[in-house]
């Protein structure tokens, strides 16, 4: 697969099973593989109302909040006790946690990269400045705020770029310094 351009914009919604909220997929590999049998997954999720976050055993989680007042997310045993509120600071954890979330306040749109342990890793940087982002043979950019030059091409706020299975480097260029871009490497574990 070649670099496929994206905007949120136009990224379907579907509902959550609990009716908490929505998930636009951003990309997934392999192609038509369910949430059962995915190897990675790029995803922006709203989180509507309090509740449990589904469980993905064997799978490594990193969540970011974009936009809202973001979430608590916690476990039951208090090992886990995370306030998601704010933007564009990834938190790393397991799938196979019982996470549960409340709101602290309305709704929130959260960034969300999921890859199976043991077959995939995925570094996930928040840029401020211009910077060179080494080959991945899979991967997400999406601009979060302003626009950016990527390798040399326009990227405006809400866009983005994934590529599966073709190894690729890329250069980006904020074009002002309030601009920021999510970059995610997916390599092999």
């Amino acid at each position: 697969m070649s670099v496929q351009a994206f905007s949120r914009a136009t990224l379907a919604a579907m509902p959550w099973k609990n009716g908490g909220g929505t998930t636009q997929q951003v990309a997934s590999w392999p192609a038509g593989a369910g949430l059962d049998a995915f190897g990675w997954r790029v995803s922006i999720a709203c989180i509507a109302a309090p509740g449990p976050f589904s469980a993905f055993a064997g799978i490594d989680r990193s969540i970011m909040l974009l936009e809202g007042d973001g979430v608590r997310l916690f476990t039951p045993d208090g090992r886990i006790d995370h306030r998601l509120d704010v933007p564009h600071a990834p938190f790393a954890f397991s799938g196979d946690e019982a996470i549960d979330c409340t709101l602290l306040g309305g709704a929130s749109h959260d960034f969300n990269v999921m890859t199976r342990r043991g077959q995939w890793r995925a570094d996930v940087q928040v840029l401020s400045q211009a910077a060179t982002l080494s080959a991945a043979p899979h991967g997400v950019l999406l601009a979060l705020r302003g626009g950016w030059r990527v390798n040399d091409q326009p990227c405006r706020e809400g866009e983005g770029r994934c590529w599966e299975d073709e190894p690729h480097a890329w250069h980006v260029q904020p074009d002002s310094a309030d601009a920021r871009l999510v970059g995610v490497r997916i390599v092999p574990a």
